[in-house]
C-alpha cells in the first residue's frame, strides 16, 4: 500500500479527485486531496498567496512517507514543496503538469508551446491579483471526453486562480532530489502533447507513461489514472 497526496491545478480544487480517490482505495492504496491556499474550501485572500504558501501547505499535510501527485499548475507547488523538506516526499507524479526549468516560470513554461490554446481563455481581474477561465471555453480545454455531468460539476466549482504562484522562479540553488515521473494526457487540448513530450523527456523512460484523455483523466478515467498511479507507487 502506498501513501498518495493529491495536488489540484489551477483554478480547481481538492473537488477535482473526487473520483480517483475510491480508485486508489480500491488498489489498495491511501489516498487524500487538499485544496491549496485560496481554492476550494480555503479562504485564504487571494492576494496573499505565493508558490511557497503552496508548498507549505503541501507539506503541512503530510505525516509519513508520501507519493505526491501534481495536475498541471500542481507541478510547480510540489516541486518547490520537495526543495524545502523532501523528508516525506518519496515520489513527484506529474499528471499532464507543468515540470519546473531553471530559471522559468510557469507562464514561461507555458509560452515554450508555438501553439498557445490556454490564451484565448485566460480572464485576467481588474485587480491583476486572479484570472479565470472563460466558462463558455472550458469544456472544450478541459473536459471534452468526460461525462456531462461532470462537466457540470467541475463548471459550477471553478474558482479564481492567483497569479503570482505562476510568476514564479524555483531557486536555481535548491534541488528536487526524490525521483519523479510524468504521466502524459495525449488529448490534452489545454497543455500540448509536444509540449509534455519536451518536459517528461528530462526524466528517465521508464518514468514516462502515456493516458488517451484530455487534460482531466480524473474524470475522464479514474481509473485509468488509479492505475497508472498503482504502477508507480509499485515502482518506487
Amino acid at each position: 500500500m502506498a501513501r498518495f497526496l493529491l495536488i489540484h491545478g489551477a483554478c480547481h480544487g481538492a473537488w477535482a479527485w473526487r473520483d480517483v480517490i475510491p480508485a486508489l482505495a480500491a488498489l489498495g492504496h491511501d489516498a487524500r486531496a487538499i485544496d491549496l491556499p485560496s481554492h476550494g474550501q480555503d479562504d485564504t485572500p487571494p492576494d496573499q498567496v505565493t508558490l511557497d504558501l503552496y508548498a507549505q501547505a503541501i507539506l503541512d499535510a503530510l505525516d509519513g512517507p508520501t507519493i505526491i501527485v501534481g495536475h498541471s499548475m500542481g507541478g510547480y507547488p510540489i516541486s518547490r514543496a520537495a526543495q524545502i523538506d523532501p523528508a516525506h516526499i518519496t515520489r513527484l507524479v506529474y499528471v499532464c503538469a507543468y515540470t519546473p526549468w531553471p530559471g522559468l516560470t510557469l507562464a514561461d513554461m507555458r509560452r515554450l508551446s508555438d501553439h498557445q490554446p490556454l490564451v484565448p481563455a485566460i480572464r485576467k481581474a481588474p485587480d491583476g491579483v486572479t484570472m479565470t477561465f472563460d466558462p463558455a471555453m472550458s469544456p472544450d480545454l478541459f473536459y471534452h471526453d468526460c461525462p456531462p455531468e461532470t462537466v457540470a460539476f467541475a463548471l459550477g466549482h471553478l474558482s479564481p486562480q492567483p497569479i503570482k504562484p505562476m510568476e514564479t522562479v524555483l531557486p536555481d540553488d535548491a534541488r528536487v532530489t526524490p525521483p519523479r515521473s510524468y504521466i502524459l494526457c495525449r488529448d490534452d487540448r489545454a497543455i500540448p502533447p509536444e509540449l509534455q513530450d519536451r518536459m517528461a523527456a528530462k526524466l528517465p523512460p521508464q518514468d514516462v507513461y502515456e493516458m488517451p484523455t484530455s487534460h482531466s483523466p480524473f474524470f475522464a478515467d479514474p481509473a485509468g489514472l488509479a492505475q497508472r498511479l498503482d504502477m508507480i507507487a509499485r515502482a518506487t
